[in-house]
């Protein structure tokens, strides 16, 4: 087992699409411990953003956006807070890294590039970056616009197949790729003036270290323009997207190689060690390594604003038909992720739509039989990703949409069934899932999920998993850089346990009724697929 070093503190910070949330470890000779996590809510915290759920929605269809300077603001305000609520911690700070929202995009003219190295610590971070974006709305990944750039790339590089093979993945309207030739195409002046083009998750890496900063294999491989194979630009697709690119794009960087330290801003204005700056990731690679699932065999499941299943793999492999992608990850092999865009909004939606609060719609769920006795709900009340649907409109087979308690149930099992039926490539036989997110904490739900998986459901000990798997990287690459590096196993032990109390194991004759309903639902779908009209 590996002897620790002299105690440490590690900052994981995630920028989801809701909330900035940090995760604050120690690790040490003493032992290890998570010192306290902080959130701060978008909506509630900076309504001055104008921002639900985090984003804006365009008056074009599909068209899904957030402000850079929301997330300039947010990170400002956190290290602020935690320096208040931890200082003698934070005065200790070793390395610092972060998890970001996958797919969405930051734009920065040659003002703002050349910003990053001259910030001031007497003002505060967002009117310094004031007038620095190109773009002043980044497309996040709940955006849907761009299908026509989906083909057209595709039809470019020789097809989808090949993009695939190469970039891990066909077009998906949210990847950076299609949003960038988006881009340049309706707005040709404003890419012309771009002189950076990063993930949320690299520009906040270069806020924090004050230069440009990389993007990691992980993240990087969301943009249909990364080899996956060889962790570099794929020149084929970058000429596919727009003209110039190149120049335009951060270099690639491995997940644990230091980015830089601190910037003077950070260590003059909050009295900041000189931490390293470990690259940024995005939240699905993250919550991989803060589930603890550095192994194959094991996904994880986090049930946030999408719903999304990923999970390690040793060996490159994908979908024959497109679903998911493939991408590195931060350990250097690699994890497949699907993506259900219909995750917590949609069971917000149906505990809305009947007057409930949670705790009601829990008893609601635990009210009803498993299969719902053959009641179907297809849940796509935005466009869906997985299958791509891109006319929403929920769809209801066998059930009377003024049943209250089946309505709870068939949005639950929907969900569950749809991410079981979709993900059987990523990990076949799959015997334990790790859950995640915020509807990991309704029980009701964990039981449905085991019983449609058949495979025993545990919950992470940590209410982010993003956050924590941040910080673990960040432990994992500053022992790296000292010299000293550890195993991923070591890494995880003692953080990534799940909650003890939290053990779900598949009922037999529910698993029974599952395997029978999924093949309804299964063909359900398709015949839903096959006929877009809708019903709400």
């Amino acid at each position: 087992m590996y002897k620790y070093a002299p105690v440490s503190v590690y900052l994981g910070l995630d920028s989801s699409t809701q909330s900035l949330t940090a995760s604050l470890i120690r690790a040490g000779d003493d032992g290890r411990e998570t010192i306290g996590e902080h959130a701060l809510p978008f909506d509630t915290t900076f309504p001055e953003f104008g921002t639900t759920n985090g984003v804006i929605r365009g008056d074009a269809s599909g068209v899904v956006a957030a402000p850079p300077l929301l997330w300039v603001t947010a990170l400002d305000r956190m290290m602020g807070d935690l320096v208040t609520k931890w200082p003698r911690e934070m005065a200790e700070l070793a390395a610092v890294s972060g998890s970001a929202q996958q797919h969405g995009s930051v734009y920065l003219n040659a003002r703002g590039l050349a910003r990053l190295s001259s910030l001031g610590a007497r003002e505060p971070l967002a009117p310094q970056l004031a007038g620095s974006f190109s773009r002043p709305l980044s497309p996040v990944w709940m955006d849907s616009s761009t299908t026509t750039e989906c083909r057209e790339i595709e039809r470019a590089v020789g097809g989808k197949d090949v993009l695939a093979r190469r970039t891990g993945s066909r077009a998906f309207e949210r990847f950076t790729g299609p949003q960038i030739r988006a881009f340049a195409k309706r707005e040709a002046d404003a890419y012309r003036d771009t002189a950076r083009i990063h993930l949320v998750s690299s520009f906040m890496a270069a806020l924090l270290a004050g230069a440009d900063a990389p993007i990691d294999y992980g993240d990087g491989s969301g943009m249909n323009l990364m080899d996956v194979s060889t962790r570099t630009w794929w020149p084929e697709a970058v000429e596919a997207t727009a003209a110039a690119l190149a120049g335009k794009l951060p270099p690639i960087q491995a997940s644990w190689l230091p980015a830089g330290t601190l910037a003077e801003y950070w260590q003059q204005r909050y009295e900041l060690p000189a931490a390293r700056v470990i690259p940024w990731s995005g939240d699905n690679p993250c919550s991989l390594i803060g589930s603890g699932l550095v192994r194959e065999g094991r996904l994880a499941i986090s049930l946030g604003t999408s719903d999304t299943v990923c999970g390690m793999m040793r060996d490159f492999r994908r979908h024959d038909g497109g679903i998911g992608y493939v991408s590195a990850s931060p350990t250097g092999e690699f994890m497949g992720t699907t993506t259900f865009m219909n995750g917590s909004l949609a069971r917000e939606r149906v505990r809305d739509m009947y007057g409930l609060d949670w705790a009601r719609f829990s008893a609601a769920l635990a009210s009803t039989p498993p299969g719902n006795q053959g009641a179907l709900m297809l849940p796509w009340f935005d466009p869906e990703i997985t299958p791509h649907v891109s006319a929403p409109g929920v769809r209801r087979a066998g059930l009377d949409a003024s049943d209250v308690s089946a309505n709870v149930r068939a949005i639950v099992e929907g969900q569950m069934m749809a991410m079981a039926n979709h993900t059987r490539w990523m990990s076949p036989g799959t015997s334990v899932i790790h859950a995640t997110g915020g509807a990991s904490g309704n029980r009701a739900v964990l039981q449905v999920m085991a019983n449609v998986f058949n495979a025993e459901v545990v919950r992470s000990r940590t209410g982010n998993s993003a956050a924590l798997g941040a910080a673990l990287r960040a432990f994992h690459a500053d022992r790296l850089a000292s010299g000293r590096p550890i195993s991923w196993d070591d890494v995880i032990e003692g953080f990534a346990d799940p909650q003890p109390d939290w053990h779900f194991r598949p009922d037999p004759a529910a698993v029974k009724i599952y395997v029978e309903l999924r093949e309804k639902y299964a063909s359900a779908e398709t015949d839903a697929l096959a006929s877009p009209s809708s019903t709400t």
